[in-house]
């Protein structure tokens, strides 16, 4: 009785590779998704929003709460959070402007331009399928074999 209790259950190889399997692709996405959103800036709109939310909450605190959401956003009182922002923010656009790129234009590239050959009429060898040009008819009754 001790043993069976002490007995681990079996783990089968296929389901644990499926489990991996799932969990490699989720993680794929995951990170497809942050490096997407890295990409187009979402990460200095998320720490804005962090900080103008820490504002909001510090500022209620010592003054109503429509003078706090007045002071946020009149930018005339920003936090650290926010100028680490906007440093970030300028330091990206700097470096967009020193690294100029040789752009192609593919609209307006120049290619060769191929015609396709006139359209050919094509006649086709008319046969005369029908059952009375056929000349022998099957036998009847059909062929039965030796073995049946």
């Amino acid at each position: 009785m001790r043993r069976s209790l002490l007995k681990r259950p079996s783990v089968d190889i296929d389901e644990l590779l499926i489990s991996i399997a799932i969990v490699l692709r989720c993680a794929g996405r995951i990170a497809t998704i942050f490096a997407l959103c890295c990409a187009i800036g979402l990460h200095w709109i998320a720490l804005q929003s962090v900080a103008w939310t820490t504002m909001i909450i510090d500022y209620s605190r010592c003054a109503p709460l429509r003078q706090a959401i007045t002071q946020t956003f009149d930018g005339s009182h920003p936090c650290s959070l926010c100028h680490a922002v906007s440093r970030g923010k300028d330091s990206e656009k700097k470096s967009d402007l020193r690294s100029p790129v040789q752009k192609i234009d593919m609209i307006c590239a120049p290619r060769a331009i191929g015609l396709a050959p006139p359209f050919r009429l094509f006649e086709y060898a008319s046969v005369d399928f029908s059952f009375c040009n056929i000349g022998h008819s099957p036998p009847v009754p059909p062929p039965r074999f030796l073995l049946s």
